[in-house]
């Protein structure tokens, strides 16, 4: 069994496929009745009313007496009330004495506004999801006849969405999608290369999401090819320029080589995703650790999911490097509270049946062992959603929990390596940055051996320390940075960008 404090009153179980009832554990109880891996046993009687702890915090009352070897899952649990925003303890987790980290690089591709890209891809950027059937077609066919021409561009990717027109484009928080995509074709991995495809009848109009490039309404600019332009007779016209226009940001990206940059160029987005109740005893607090060696190098750290960390936000504001730090978490939450309430929804619907089934009982539960992948360093920074990050460190980029949601907004923040973390297993992948995946559990990552990079299990198995986990890790991400492949990199799995848009949708 894993018991994650000292004065936890429930441990999950480690073994696989679980214990039978009459299971005896050692230094533990007996089970009275068989319990599935991840899931939770009373480790003491606990009576009706009483607090159930883990992580030593409250995550649920008992709904009736609990004798010690009981199952403890939702169905027996009543749910604690969310955290107060009000008088939150801020500022008051001393920062851990950690010593700077000098001396580590990685091999990347330093581009002309100061950021550093991990990999060399062209993107076809659009403006309305109008264009994406025909970009897919152009995609298909640069990949075909023309990267093999480039042998030092990675890879080419369009950036695919199902936004740009039939919304309502003005509308309050209707901005966020606009600049999720304006800062997703800046991101680092695309060497400055912006090429766009329009339609030309659509709301997102060039000059509104690439105002900088596309002032100009009525010119033709040599990085956007707009499909209703007369220039175009028939769909041969319009595959033929866009493959044009790509072929020569091809030329320019094969001109790039690799540098050693220092590991504090690195700006790393965390996730997790399918989680068990392995994740916060296992990967994640792996992530953790690495995520602290990040720091102590220079590097920038990004951890989301407000939806997921809502339930912690006491243990986030104490770790607040300044009190205006602490006042943006608190403003990301309060939104959180308020969505919830405009759609009269429960918190509760967060935990998804996988989760429940890998253990975790509640959203209580799953923040607590969410949180744990941010490590222990001070949080200096709020990056809103669709903005890109500022600042150095390890900050919070207020994202939902969606996988491919938070991944887009991480994408527009800056990210250059993603590392994701499941125990329950999911083929997540993006295109646009390397994505590490993570193993909770070592029978998922047997299964599922061609798709995860990092055995997390091998903590629950008294194989390798937390510290040990997150050390390598460390040395993947670097690794991953100079150009190893991921095997989600391998298959070529990708999604399309999922935008946050919070405002209404006509």
């Amino acid at each position: 069994m894993i018991r994650m404090r000292a004065g936890d009153n429930v441990a999950i179980i480690a073994n696989d496929r679980g214990l039978p009832a009459g299971a005896r554990i050692a230094d533990g109880p007996t089970l009275l009745e068989a319990i599935p891996q991840g899931h939770k046993v009373a480790l003491l009687d606990i009576p009706e009313g009483g607090a159930i702890i883990r992580y030593g915090v409250v995550i649920g009352h008992a709904t009736r007496p609990l004798p010690a070897g009981s199952w403890i899952y939702e169905a027996v649990m009543r749910m604690p009330p969310a955290p107060s925003l009000d008088d939150l303890p801020i500022c008051t987790a001393p920062a851990p004495d950690l010593e700077p980290l000098a001396g580590h690089t990685f091999q990347g591709y330093r581009n002309a506004d100061g950021s550093v890209g991990t990999r060399n891809v062209l993107a076809i950027a659009m403006t309305v999801q109008c264009v994406a059937g025909v970009a897919d077609i152009a995609l298909h066919r640069i990949r075909r006849e023309l990267l093999p021409r480039y042998p030092n561009v990675d890879g080419v990717v369009a950036l695919r969405h199902g936004y740009g027109c039939g919304v309502a484009i003005d509308a309050p928080g209707a901005s966020i999608p606009v600049k999720t995509l304006r800062h997703i074709a800046q991101n680092p991995n695309f060497g400055g290369e912006v090429m766009l495809v329009s339609l030309g009848c659509e709301k997102l109009q060039p000059e509104r999401l690439l105002p900088e490039r596309f002032k100009d309404r009525g010119a033709t600019h040599p990085d956007l090819v707009r499909l209703q332009d007369e220039r175009h007779v028939g769909f041969g016209s319009m595959i033929d320029d866009i493959l044009a226009m790509a072929e020569i940001h091809l030329e320019r990206l094969n001109q790039r080589r690799r540098e050693t940059c220092p590991a504090s160029e690195l700006v790393v987005g965390v996730q997790c995703g399918g989680s068990d109740a392995f994740s916060g005893a296992t990967a994640n607090p792996a992530v953790g650790h690495a995520a602290d060696l990040l720091v102590r190098a220079g590097a920038t750290v990004m951890f989301s999911e407000v939806t997921e960390v809502r339930d912690g936000i006491d243990q986030l504001t104490a770790r607040a490097a300044t009190p205006e730090v602490a006042r943006d978490l608190i403003r990301e939450m309060a939104w959180y509270d308020d969505y919830l309430q405009r759609g009269q929804a429960d918190r509760s619907a967060n935990t998804t049946p996988g989760n429940k089934r890998g253990g975790l009982s509640n959203i209580v539960e799953k923040a607590m062992g969410s949180i744990v992948k941010s490590g222990s360093t001070p949080i200096r920074g709020v990056v809103p959603p669709g903005e890109r990050a500022k600042d150095k460190g390890l900050l919070y980029a207020a994202t939902p929990a969606g996988d491919f949601v938070c991944g887009t907004l991480q994408l527009a923040a800056g990210m250059n390596v993603h590392i994701f973390t499941t125990g329950r297993g999911t083929p997540y992948g993006l295109a646009e940055v390397p994505v590490i995946k993570v193993a909770t559990r070592s029978d998922l990552a047997r299964r599922w051996h061609d798709l995860m990079d990092i055995d997390a299990g091998r903590i629950a198995a008294g194989e390798a320390s937390i510290e040990e986990l997150g050390q390598k890790l460390f040395e993947h991400i670097l690794e991953v940075a100079s150009g190893r492949k991921t095997w989600a990199e391998h298959w070529g799995i990708t999604n399309d960008l999922v935008l946050f848009n919070p405002g209404p949708v006509t």
